[in-house]
């Protein structure tokens, strides 16, 4: 016989790997059955939680991986645009909030698993505190003559379709996010191209009783956006109802919406029973009688501190009323009046304003017709004004060289604020 001794040449001990690399590979492999992390050594727990993909059950790691590496891959593995610096520079709220809002998005009532939302719930309410949800999609449409019919048997007074188009219902949900803080929503369909119908577009009573119970019970939350939705004056009734008296709201968005005077009567009642700070009803139907209410709410209220009504047409009278109230109003800031066809007896108020007021930091009257008369008047009252930062007069026709000399005087105020604060820094909190 002969014997041969038959070697691998590229064979080395080297190769072969250490029995702890094969426990960790393993650990890996079997993390969704057996999710062994926090038994393990600071650095095996390293090299595990950089090798675990980031497409495993959620219910396995949302509540045991805190390691913000690992949900920055997972971030930055299923988005292309990523700033934490909007999500408390947290990457796993970001996960969550993001991951919680798409599936909102894509939310068909009467179609998709409630389950979707609800089984989330435990995973992720430790971690989100702001939602924004542009879109609400309405239930699949049914036959059009079933449609009719129902419409027709239960007298719906809110127009064809009504019944069919309630959107998914967010009260169970955000009533079980205990930091929740911030909701912004739009009931609305994004990139309905040749598809879209009116009825896509539909906020209706349903949809606002639902959502105005919800905030009800939502004492943490600080900021509601609802914009875009067609908002009008009986929903917005009823969702200052249900906001009267709010623990913490501090800013209230209702712009782009259909809000005329009754819905502004009910936003006045609301800035003094809240603790509002923010409102902003940019580009609504309010004229003359809803800013006249909101003056009067102005008037006695020591909270507010901005105010948007740009777009709206309160008119000299609304615009007269706003004046007065910043007569005595030392709380507001900040006040856009843009595009409210005002002229020259709004002018001529604000000049009092301007001499007498000192909280007032921003003025935005763009887009009126204050006039020549009106621009001079304004001059004069910011003559001993060292409040005013901001005073925007585009297209105001206040003539060129009125708006050239208010310039030079609200320059003059904000470089002294500016120097101030470098002689006199904030205390640090």
């Amino acid at each position: 016989y002969t014997y041969r001794t038959v070697e691998d040449p590229e064979w080395s001990l080297a190769t072969v790997p250490h029995l702890t690399e094969l426990c960790l590979q393993h650990i890996v492999h079997n993390f969704d059955k057996n999710p062994i992390l926090d038994r393990l050594l600071p650095e095996y727990q390293r090299k595990v939680l950089d090798r675990l993909s980031t497409g495993l059950p959620l219910a396995v790691t949302a509540n045991l991986i805190s390691d913000e590496d690992y949900w920055k891959r997972c971030c930055t593995e299923r988005w292309q645009v990523c700033d934490i610096s909007n999500y408390g520079d947290s990457w796993k709220r970001m996960f969550f909030e993001r991951h919680l809002e798409s599936i909102l998005k894509s939310f068909i009532p009467d179609t998709t698993d409630p389950n979707q939302v609800l089984e989330l719930i435990p995973l992720c309410k430790d971690y989100v505190r702001k939602l924004e949800v542009d879109q609400f999609l309405p239930p699949v449409k049914v036959d059009q003559k079933e449609e009719m019919d129902n419409v027709s048997d239960t007298g719906s007074v809110f127009g064809f379709g009504e019944v069919s188009v309630h959107h998914y219902d967010l009260g169970v949900l955000i009533t079980a996010l205990p930091h929740l803080e911030e909701l912004h929503l739009t009931y609305g369909v994004k990139d309905c191209g040749m598809n879209f119908e009116w009825n896509l577009f539909n906020f209706t009573y349903q949809d606002c009783c639902n959502l105005a119970a919800a905030v009800k019970l939502c004492h943490n939350l600080k900021v509601l956006k609802l914009t875009r939705s067609k908002v009008d004056d009986d929903k917005t009734r009823l969702l200052v109802r249900n906001l009267l008296d709010h623990p913490s709201l501090v800013e209230l968005n209702l712009s782009h919406n259909l809000i005329r005077d009754r819905g502004a009567r009910a936003v006045g009642k609301l800035i003094n029973r809240s603790r509002l700070e923010t409102l902003d009803l940019c580009n609504n139907q309010i004229s003359s009688r809803g800013g006249q209410a909101l003056a009067q709410a102005l008037a006695e209220n020591f909270t507010l501190t901005s105010l948007n009504l740009r777009l709206n047409c309160v008119e000299d009278e609304g615009g007269e009323a706003l004046g007065l109230a910043l007569l005595t109003n030392a709380t507001l800031k900040s006040i856009h009046l843009g595009s409210n066809n005002l002229s020259g007896p709004t002018a001529t108020l604000f000049s009092q304003v301007l001499a007498q007021n000192t909280t007032l930091t921003s003025i935005n009257f763009s887009c009126n017709h204050l006039g020549l008369d009106g621009g001079k008047q304004l001059l004069d009252g910011l003559a001993n004004n060292k409040a005013l930062t901001e005073f925007d007069l585009r297209l105001a026709e206040v003539g060129q060289e009125t708006e050239y000399l208010i310039h030079q005087i609200v320059w003059a105020n904000r470089e002294a604020v500016r120097l101030g604060s470098l002689h006199h820094p904030p205390p640090n909190p």
